[in-house]
């Protein structure tokens, strides 16, 4: 069991963070504000803006509180206090209350707001930190490793390079994760064979009844509909199609085709704008391993699902604050580097326990093809629904309580 303590002073008395996501940006937020010295490396030039995630469960607004974020969340983002399941043809089918958790946590609601804006927050308080720096338009594109530190090779835009190092790594630079692929670990799993596509729009779905989030069950055609704040903070909604692989990709990112195919989800849209088009596969995956010697992964680097439950970001956000915990006893010469295999079992475990089965749970929920087995499924959330206990222990699973729970009881 091999203790450390870092040598003040030298460059290589930091932790490398390679990806300015959530994920990597949380890593940095958390370990430079337990005083231990991070570098970002970011490879665009500019912050993603495009439709991604966008729901904050209860751990993760509670994981932020101490920097302040989670007020920041609060004051432009959108609480949702309740969400419901649907079915396309009959409407409501089940409304889930979270205050039902409200002896569970301080945020029994989930917070909407656009992954984007989250990032920011959490840079601006990154780059005001004077144990951070942050290094945008560097792509990491060799990992190198030895006994005592990591040493990352970055190349921008134009081709030039610089080395740099550390005495950790972690990889947080998404799921084609070049950091994940230099220690060749392996990420399995497979893709679904339809891609999903968001639509963005002006109509205002809670005119109708529902909720500010909601899952709409239908055996050809399911979705998922939420509102975020958007740009001026009236708020917009996107909505989430699965689509054949074989259908045209300009075709569905067409506004007119994508304003067609809300028309036929929801009628009384036809007069709404269509803001925004999105396409992206879908794939259900875990690496093998979240440590490899002083490499760590993290995000959608360590796992990837799809979005149905809002699970990911989420997920991403568990991890940094996991390794943060635990790469900074070590920093502190207070744990040995054998505790990152802890942060290794645990994190893997519930990747692969809930935050697979869950994902994949919900997305089989609302296709289910046979009527007789969607009759029993909805008969059961009603049950749920109109049951305090049951439907919090439904809730404490589908919020992600229960999962940080399960992980931490992993030695």
């Amino acid at each position: 069991m091999k203790m450390e303590a870092s040598p003040p002073g030298s460059d290589e008395d930091r932790v490398l963070i390679a990806g300015g996501g959530p994920a990597g940006m949380a890593a940095a937020l958390f370990l430079s504000s337990q005083g231990v010295p991070v570098t970002l490396l970011e490879r665009n030039r500019e912050p993603h803006d495009d439709p991604r995630a966008a729901t904050y469960h209860p751990p993760s607004l509670e994981m932020l509180e101490p920097s302040g974020v989670t007020d920041e969340l609060h004051r432009v983002g959108i609480v949702a206090r309740k969400w419901q399941y649907r079915d396309r043809r009959e409407g409501l089918v089940a409304e889930f209350d979270l205050q039902v958790l409200e002896n569970d946590t301080k945020y029994p609601y989930r917070l909407q707001c656009e992954q984007h804006k989250l990032v920011a927050m959490m840079e601006k308080r990154v780059g005001g930190s004077p144990l951070a720096t942050i290094h945008h338009d560097a792509e990491v594109a060799e990992v190198r490793q030895h006994e005592t530190g990591v040493e990352v090779v970055t190349r921008d835009a134009a081709g030039r390079q610089a080395t740099l190092r550390g005495r950790w790594l972690v990889g947080a630079d998404g799921g084609r994760s070049v950091v994940r692929k230099s220690q060749d670990i392996g990420f399995e799993g497979f893709t679904w064979p339809e891609r999903f596509l968001v639509v963005t729009t002006t109509f205002d779905f809670a005119t109708l009844g529902f909720a500010y989030s909601n899952y709409t069950m239908d055996p050809i055609e399911w979705t998922a509909s939420f509102k975020v704040p958007g740009e001026d903070g009236r708020g917009i909604w996107r909505c989430v199609f699965p689509t054949r692989a074989d259908e045209d990709e300009a075709a569905l990112l067409d506004f007119g085709r994508a304003a067609e195919r809300l028309a036929g989800f929801v009628p009384q849209s036809r007069a709404a704008k269509v803001i925004h088009t999105n396409l992206y596969a879908v794939h259900q995956r875990v690496a093998t391993t979240y440590r490899r010697g002083r490499v760590l992964l993290a995000g959608d680097a360590a796992h990837v699902n799809n979005p149905l439950g809002g699970m990911g970001l989420n997920f991403g956000l568990h991890d940094a604050h996991s390794l943060a915990q635990r790469l900074a006893k070590i920093w502190r010469g207070e744990a040995s580097t054998d505790l990152m295999d802890q942060y290794d079992r645990q994190r893997r475990a519930v990747a692969e326990q809930y935050l697979q089965g869950q994902t994949i749970a919900n997305k089989q929920t609302l296709e289910e093809r046979d009527p007789a087995n969607r009759a029993a499924r909805q008969a059961e959330m009603r049950a749920q629904a109109a049951d305090p206990e049951r439907a919090r222990k439904f809730l404490l699973r589908t919020s992600m309580i229960e999962g940080l729970a399960a992980a931490a009881a992993i030695a």
